[in-house]
């Protein structure tokens, strides 16, 4: 089996259903991908202590927004659990809680159902138990080993995450303020060019990250995928780029 890539994506909230670019990037993106075994998804949007693990089972999905018409508290995701690849990662981290009622949420299944629409690879989500990136690091080093078992590895945030700044007024299309189109070329550049430690110190190298990220979930999750690349780095390149109401939806490949 050949080893699988690990991805960064920017997972958007659930209107992107109604993006026909992104989600067309996003099934084309899949398309070239192997088919994976399962898929281990880490969301910005679960935080817990100590690193969980959700349901193995099919579960009610979490539907964690609110302000959004109804239809979209309506979208089904209906994959298998993954009840082997769960104790694969008890086995690879220590004291993994286990939350048989936690549901998938929209970080996880919104890029899903755009990537494997027919909803038919098992998939587990993942809580991030801290946001300090080298132990998010280290994490992910932990569980590169799945990728020889035919695991894809995703880390699902946003490359630039600020709401505060959104005028949504000005449309999807709107063009990037300053500071989201600086902090998204540096991580470009960063992560293309292997520059591991700035990244891990992104707070105090990348430009605007202040504003970029005033709270740094959305960042986090990408320092698991490249933890679960480090031990054999390969091509690291940007798969999907551009902006969603200005924020930067680069997404990214490893391996």
């Amino acid at each position: 089996m050949d080893r699988m890539p690990v991805l960064y994506l920017s997972h958007g909230a659930p209107p992107l259903a109604d993006d026909q670019v992104w989600t067309d990037e996003l099934a084309r993106w899949s398309a070239e991908l192997p088919k994976p075994e399962a898929v281990l998804m880490v969301s910005a949007h679960w935080e817990e202590a100590p690193l969980s693990i959700g349901a193995t089972r099919r579960v009610p999905l979490v539907y964690d927004f609110w302000g959004f018409p109804e239809r979209y508290f309506k979208v089904r995701y209906d994959a298998p659990g993954a009840p082997g690849l769960a104790d694969e990662v008890r086995g690879l981290v220590p004291g993994v809680h286990q939350d048989e009622e936690r549901g998938l949420d929209h970080g996880a299944y919104v890029p899903l159902v755009e990537m494997y629409p027919d909803a038919d690879v098992p998939v587990l989500q993942m809580s991030m138990p801290t946001l300090e990136p080298a132990r998010l690091f280290e994490i992910g080093r932990s569980l590169a080993p799945l990728r020889d078992q035919g695991v894809l590895i995703v880390g699902s945030g946003f490359t630039t995450h600020n709401l505060s700044r959104v005028d949504v007024r000005l449309g999807s299309d709107t063009a990037p303020e300053a500071w989201s189109a600086e902090f998204d070329e540096w991580a470009e550049k960063a992560v293309e060019g292997g520059d591991v430690d700035a990244l891990l110190d992104f707070r105090a190298k990348a430009p605007a990250a202040g504003i970029a990220h005033p709270r740094t979930e959305h960042f986090a999750p990408l320092f698991m995928s490249l933890g679960a690349d480090a031990d054999d780095p390969s091509e690291r390149r940007s798969v999907v780029d551009g902006y969603w109401y200005g924020l930067a939806k680069r997404s990214f490949q490893f391996g």
